[in-house]
């Protein structure tokens, strides 16, 4: 049987896509992609050999380029699968074909890559033990509230998504549901201007309150611990 090779490919950086990759998507017969566009940049900036056949994979057409790579398979061609960065089928397309391709008998291949959660949680500097990625919450603060309250009472570490326009309102809500705990706000990893901004809740807030920004964005909470926890009374000279 043929082979999905799930490819990750670098969220901002491109020097962080590594030798293996290069490798497989030089010799893949076929390649699925989120944005064809997008993986293009990266096979000309790299001056990358191309597969012969490149289509788009993503949430809106997945059922008809799913039957089209399993079509692939079944002929015995190679398909690579990529989002426009970091780890298909995290919070991006893929995780439906790989289930269909495992049920058909195919082989799946994981190339490791970049991934803003991970990189997110390492420079966020809070614990690491242990973790929880969340995806992106919801839109509306209501349903946006009723997810955070899902972990306020548990230890580990959040990681979430969010669009740049919710952001603040995001913070806020979560400063209301988690109470003032210590967080990261991560903006355009790996890229030109990447930005991280740390501090409490309380202080982050304010900051993304009706602020502008443009960008992907990461957000790592700490769990509820006291150590990561501030009262209402304490000051940054207090801790």
């Amino acid at each position: 049987m043929a082979t999905l090779y799930l490819v990750t490919t670098p969220i901002g950086n491109l020097e962080d896509l590594s030798y293996r990759a290069v490798r497989v998507l030089g010799e893949v017969g076929a390649l699925a992609c989120e944005d064809t566009r997008v993986t293009r940049v990266i096979f000309e900036k790299l001056e990358l050999h191309r597969p012969k056949t490149i289509f788009a994979y993503h949430e809106h057409n997945e059922a008809v380029a799913g039957r089209r790579i399993l079509g692939f398979l079944n002929d015995g061609v190679d398909v690579a699968l990529c989002s426009d960065g970091g780890c298909p089928g995290i919070s991006d397309p893929g995780y439906r074909i790989t289930g269909e391709a495992i049920e058909q008998g195919h082989r799946i291949d994981v190339i490791p890559g970049p991934s803003a959660v991970t990189t997110a949680l390492m420079v966020s500097g809070l614990s690491t033990s242990t973790f929880t990625f969340k995806g992106f919450p919801p839109r509306k603060t209501g349903a946006r509230k009723r997810f955070l309250e899902q972990d306020a009472n548990l230890p580990h570490t959040l990681v979430v998504f969010e669009s740049p326009h919710r952001l603040g309102a995001f913070l806020a809500d979560a400063l209301e549901v988690l109470g003032d705990r210590k967080a990261a706000v991560c903006i355009e990893l790996t890229k030109k201007f990447e930005e991280v901004k740390r501090g409490h809740l309380s202080e982050l807030a304010p900051q993304f309150d009706g602020k502008k920004i443009k960008g992907e964005v990461t957000v790592v909470i700490a769990g509820n611990n006291p150590k990561f926890l501030r009262g209402p009374s304490e000051t940054d000279e207090d801790e």
